[in-house]
């Protein structure tokens, strides 16, 4: 039996009475599109953040792109993030007229090396992305001063970390605005497509409920500005609301694979294997466990004989992919990112993980490093 990075059976088989309960209120609540669903869920997810605002919208692209809008970014702007995430990222920024600018990443974390963001800047520079890759947060605290000194917009990605903190802090809760997918492989996944943006500025909050809905308000068929229809969806709004819940438990359990992961394959680093490591301030969620070995794909392709499939996030940075040539980086020009992406791969995680899985994947990582 195959190994899968991520596996959703578990889960459900754990969570099953209470997720089919949750598709029976929709279908039986005579309201299936907008309804109390995805305003109950806005509400609580907003609360769980301690902050004002929620507008849930139909995935994580959507989430980032209409973030951008409501903040005021479209054509002929540029914005700041980094090429070692995944391509929607991107693809929304570009979704809004606007220019991707990458900075490299630090080699330690893989997160956005904030002290190259400075250079960066242009008078066309009009937002800051920072993404909080992998289960943790980007130093925030020199974005907000380059953001205040700039006046430029701040959107945090939080694809990736549902529930991590950063000096206390949960992601999502320090910039203008935060933009979040559910897609079921996430920390807290939907089973289907879905996303949300946070703020506590009613004005983007009201942006976004206009952008989200075809640029209305209350009124059907009135169009203040055209826009898109983007909505979230009843059923998986009230399954969001059931795993809210366990959110906090859903972040406990990795955390537990991520120790035993840590006490089994530590003493690899002298094979050179390279765990994750967590910043001084950051709560690690381990949305992914993203480990480097000079030898990947070596490593990737030895481990299938113990049916173990893994995972790359991200084999091909976002600047060499052939839809982004036109933005112009060489190789060479973003080096850490580049070079990093031929070290990284993720080991299994999510926190129904079996033990005995855990168990397995540790023995034979340790049996192929030390044969290599």
């Amino acid at each position: 039996m195959t190994t899968y990075v991520w596996d959703y059976l578990p889960e459900y088989e754990a969570e099953r009475a209470d997720l089919l309960d949750a598709v029976e209120t929709v279908f039986r609540s005579g309201k299936l599109v907008l309804g109390p669903s995805v305003e109950g869920f806005e509400q609580e997810f907003a609360a769980y953040h301690g902050v004002p605002c929620c507008t849930g919208v139909d995935n994580g692209t959507n989430a980032v792109k209409l973030g951008l809008e409501a903040l005021g970014i479209g054509a002929g702007d540029e914005v700041i993030t980094v090429s070692n995430t995944a391509a929607p990222t991107v693809v929304a920024i570009v979704g809004t007229g606007a220019t991707p600018v990458f900075v490299d990443i630090r080699e330690h974390d893989y997160l956005m090396d904030v002290d190259q963001v400075a250079a960066a800047i242009t008078p066309r520079t009009k937002a800051l992305l920072p993404v909080h890759l992998y289960g943790q947060c980007v130093d925030m605290a020199p974005l907000r001063e380059l953001a205040a000194e700039h006046g430029l917009a701040l959107l945090e990605d939080c694809a990736q970390a549902h529930g991590a903190r950063h000096h206390g802090r949960l992601a999502g809760t320090m910039g203008d605005a935060a933009a979040f997918s559910f897609y079921p492989t996430k920390v807290l996944g939907a089973y289907g497509d879905g996303g949300a943006v946070l703020t506590a500025d009613a004005e983007i909050d009201a942006r976004m409920r206009r952008l989200r809905y075809y640029g209305m308000e209350k009124t059907y068929y009135v169009v203040q500005t055209p826009a898109h229809n983007s909505r979230l969806d009843e059923v998986q709004a009230e399954i969001l609301r059931r795993k809210l819940r366990r959110l906090d438990d859903y972040v406990a359990g990795r955390r537990a694979v991520a120790r035993r992961y840590e006490e089994g394959l530590g003493d690899l680093a002298s094979r050179g294997l390279v765990l994750p490591s967590t910043n001084e301030g950051n709560e690690h969620v381990y949305y992914v466990y993203v480990v480097r070995h000079p030898e990947r794909d070596r490593i990737i392709e030895a481990l299938k004989r113990y049916d173990i499939s893994l995972n790359i996030s991200y084999p091909w940075p976002v600047h060499t992919m052939t839809g982004f040539a036109y933005l112009g980086y060489d190789k060479g020009s973003l080096p850490v990112t580049e070079r990093l992406a031929e070290q990284i791969f993720s080991l299994p995680m999510y926190p129904a993980l079996p033990e005995d899985l855990q168990d397995k994947v540790i023995s034979a990582v340790r049996e192929v490093l030390l044969a290599l």
